[in-house]
């Protein structure tokens, strides 16, 4: 019995880990290298042209190379308005842990907020009356509702996500809070808010990462430090952290032994390399939130390590990118004009692929630019870089910006 649990420990340990998630891809890249995948054509020859395309947008939107982590602090950084310094002048009154625990409540919120919009959802920003879309707006949007506490149950401390807070949240606060109406719809509304609820529950499971008292998905500032050596943190501890605290909050995935995998999914053609578990992990959120919570704990003082032991990210503009750029071809076109569910065969091949060219393509970059994975990690090279080009040639080729593939999605994927 033993044995049987350490080896289900191990399993879950194995699938939590960003290793797991280079180690699966390859396989189906591999797959892809021998013509073997059941949806997709790999075209080498054109990886160099994907990696100029990157490259340019590069050096035209970052000319200095001074390029900030891809995270979710750029969206609320997006039309040049000081917002983030309009915080930050509020939370000064507080210790600089009190103000790291702040910044993470609003990251955490705004990332699990953050999956697709949709085409026809938009909001308008109320200081400024601009018009923001799709991670610009859900960012803008869960700002807002960030300042005016209405993920805090406390009205002296509006600044704050908390337990009690998240539990209380209502569709029609939502529906109010992201401007829904008839004219203006969004994606996944009620599994946004399900996801918000889910955990409220859950951060009272996890005291040792999200405190014994009005546990706050901040409070893993403290959990953090405690990890800390020579204030070092690898970025690997956090996302580990993510991975556990947050594992609960996502519905009807993959278990181990009860434990709830994440974004991790059943593809058939791994059995000949694992037929107990046959899965493949992305832990896209987890790390799109990991990449969001590391510019607030370096202001901690916290000088973050192993940052490219992370990947990038599975998602539909840097997938977007292969395939609109032609190193990825549809073997039945067809397929581009259906919606597809995450734990379909084509979208997961198409975000298997996606991390290894990802890799690749942060290669030939930093060759192009004489520098080290050290100097310019992967994050760099998403934020400079391919989400920005996935969505440039989206544009260019779909008058609506569309991703080439249509998402089925809960509001909890992408």
């Amino acid at each position: 019995m033993k044995n049987s649990e350490n080896s289900q420990k191990n399993a879950i340990a194995y699938f939590r880990s960003p290793q797991t998630i280079r180690e699966r891809c390859n396989f189906i890249f591999d797959l892809a290298l021998s013509n073997q995948l059941q949806h997709f054509y790999y075209h080498p020859e054109q990886l160099e042209f994907v990696a100029n395309f990157v490259f340019n947008n590069i050096t035209q939107n970052y000319p200095d190379l001074n390029v900030p982590f891809h995270s979710r602090w750029r969206h609320f950084e997006v039309g040049n308005i000081p917002r983030i310094q309009s915080l930050q002048e509020v939370l000064n009154s507080l210790t600089l842990l009190e103000q790291t625990q702040a910044k993470l409540d609003l990251a955490i919120i705004s990332v699990l907020l953050d999956a697709g919009a949709g085409e026809k959802w938009q909001y308008q920003e109320p200081e400024t009356q601009l018009i923001w879309r799709r991670s610009e707006g859900l960012a803008i949007a869960s700002y807002q509702m960030f300042c005016q506490g209405l993920f805090s149950s406390d009205p002296q401390y509006p600044f704050q996500v908390d337990a009690v807070g998240l539990m209380n949240l209502t569709a029609s606060q939502l529906i109010q809070g992201f401007q829904v109406n008839n004219n203006n719809p969004l994606i996944g509304i009620q599994g946004r808010l399900e996801l918000l609820k889910k955990l409220g529950q859950t951060l009272y499971h996890y005291p040792h990462l999200f405190g014994n008292q009005n546990p706050r998905p901040g409070k893993l500032a403290d959990y953090f430090l405690s990890q800390t050596q020579d204030h070092q943190l690898s970025a690997v501890t956090v996302l580990s952290a993510i991975l556990e605290g947050l594992g609960e909050i996502w519905p009807g995935r993959l278990t181990i032994h009860q434990v709830n995998l994440g974004d991790v999914w059943y593809y058939p053609g791994l059995e000949a390399f694992d037929s107990q578990y046959p899965f493949i992990p992305f832990h896209k959120l987890s790390q799109w939130l990991t990449y969001s919570l590391l510019e607030p704990l370096q202001d901690l003082g916290l000088k973050i390590t192993d940052l490219d032991q992370l990947t990038g990210l599975a998602e539909y503009r840097n997938g977007g990118l292969s395939l609109d750029l032609g190193l990825l071809e549809l073997k039945e076109p067809y397929l581009s004009e259906i919606f597809h569910k995450p734990d379909s065969t084509i979208i997961i091949e198409w975000r298997s692929l996606t991390i290894i060219i990802l890799d690749q393509i942060a290669e030939i970059i930093r060759k192009k630019l004489n520098l080290t994975s050290r100097e310019f990690p992967l994050v760099k090279v998403l934020q400079g870089g391919t989400w920005n080009a996935g969505r440039e040639i989206a544009k260019q080729r779909r008058s609506d910006g569309s991703p080439p593939l249509k998402l089925d999605s809960d509001g909890t994927v992408f």
